[in-house]
C-alpha cells in the first residue's frame, strides 16, 4: 500500500512566517532578500511580477524540500519457521501384503507411497528427507525444500529396494544422521514399519540414544494388525524421544495418522510489517536552485 506524506510537516510554518513578514515587515524582508533596496526601488525592480513569482517559488520549493516529501510502501512478509523432517519408510518384503485398502488391489507399500506423497505436499515450509530401510538403510533423498523432487523419488521407490528383511534401528539411526547436522529445534522423524527388526547392525538402545542426544522427536507408525509389528518397541522409541506412537490397521486410519501428525507439527509463521520509504526532497530542491539561478540571471541582466 502506497501513501504520500511529509516527514517534517511543521516546516511549512516557514511559508507562513514569510507571508506574515511580507505583510507587516516587507521592508526588512526585501532588504534581506535583496540588498541595496533603495537602488532596486528606484529602478522599479519590485514591480516585476516575474521576480516576485520566482522569489516565492524559491521559498515554497525550499520549504517543501525541508518538509521531506516521501512515499511509503508498506507490505507484510511471512517469516516461516519450518521443520527439518525425515520420513523413514519400511520397504521390506512384508510390505507386499495386500488387503490394507478397501479395494484389496494395492500393497501396503503402494498405499504408503500415496499417503506419504500427499503428506509431503502439505509440508510446504519444511526441509524434507526420505530414508528407506529393508535389510539395510539408505538415504533416498537428502534434505531438500524441493517437494516435487521428493515426491518423484517416492513414486520411484519399490518393495525390496533395500532388501527383504527389516533393519528398523538402522533406519532410525540413518534418519538421525541426516537431521543432526541441521540447525534449530524443529527436527522430526516419522518412522513407519509393518514388522519387527530382523536385520541391521545398530542396537535399539543406540539408535534411541542418538535421537535423544540430538533432540530429535520421533513419531512411530505401525501399519497392519497388532502382532504384525513390534508395538512395544515403537512405543518405546516414541516415548524416549518425546514423540508419539500410532497404530494404523487400514488405509483410512493411516491417512488420519498423517493428518494428525501434520496438525501436531504445524510450521510457525510470523508476519512482519515492512515499510519501504522513498525520498523525493531532491526534486523540489533542484527546482528551487533552478528558480534561484533564473532569478539571479534576470536581475543581473537588468544591470542590478
Amino acid at each position: 500500500m502506497n501513501s504520500f506524506s511529509f516527514e517534517h510537516p511543521f516546516a511549512f510554518l516557514i511559508i507562513l512566517l514569510f507571508i506574515i513578514c511580507a505583510k507587516f515587515c516587507s521592508l526588512k524582508v526585501s532588504t534581506i532578500a535583496l540588498p541595496h533596496i533603495q537602488i532596486y526601488q528606484s529602478l522599479g525592480m519590485f514591480n516585476s511580477k516575474l521576480l516576485i513569482f520566482l522569489k516565492w517559488l524559491v521559498i515554497v520549493l525550499l520549504t517543501i524540500s525541508l518538509a521531506s516529501p516521501v512515499i511509503k510502501n508498506s507490505y507484510k512478509q511471512d517469516d516461516k519457521d519450518g521443520y527439518n523432517l525425515a520420513l523413514v519408510i519400511d520397504s521390506s518384503g512384508s510390505m507386499r501384503e495386500r488387503g490394507y485398502d478397501s479395494t484389496n488391489t494395492q500393497t501396503k507399500f503402494e498405499v504408503v507411497q500415496e499417503l506419504v506423497s500427499d503428506f509431503v505436499k502439505k509440508r510446504a515450509n519444511d526441509n524434507l528427507a526420505i530414508v528407506v530401510f529393508g535389510e539395510f538403510a539408505y538415504t533416498a533423498s537428502p534434505l531438500t525444500y524441493d517437494k516435487d523432487m521428493v515426491n518423484d523419488i517416492i513414486k520411484r521407490l519399490s518393495i525390496g529396494i533395500a532388501g527383504e528383511k527389516t533393519a528398523l534401528y538402522d533406519g532410525l539411526a540413518m534418519g538421525v544422521k541426516l537431521l543432526k547436522q541441521t540447525k534449530g529445534q524443529n527436527r522430526v522423524i516419522i518412522l513407519l514399519t509393518d514388522g519387527v527388526n530382523t536385520a541391521g547392525f545398530i542396537p535399539k538402545e543406540v539408535s534411541i540414544k542418538l535421537a535423544k542426544e540430538h533432540h530429535i522427536k520421533v513419531y512411530t507408525i505401525g501399519i497392519g494388525h497388532e502382532g504384525e509389528y513390534d508395538k512395544r518397541v515403537l512405543q518405546e522409541i516414541a516415548k524416549q524421544s518425546d514423540g508419539e506412537f500410532f497404530g494404523a490397521s487400514s488405509r483410512q486410519i493411516l491417512k488420519e495418522v498423517y493428518s494428525k501428525i501434520n496438525s501436531l507439527e504445524q510450521s510457525k509463521i510470523r508476519t512482519n510489517s515492512i515499510i519501504h520509504t522513498t525520498y523525493y526532497y531532491q526534486f523540489p530542491l533542484f527546482g528551487a536552485i533552478m528558480a534561484l539561478i533564473f532569478y539571479v540571471y534576470i536581475r543581473n541582466k537588468r544591470g542590478l
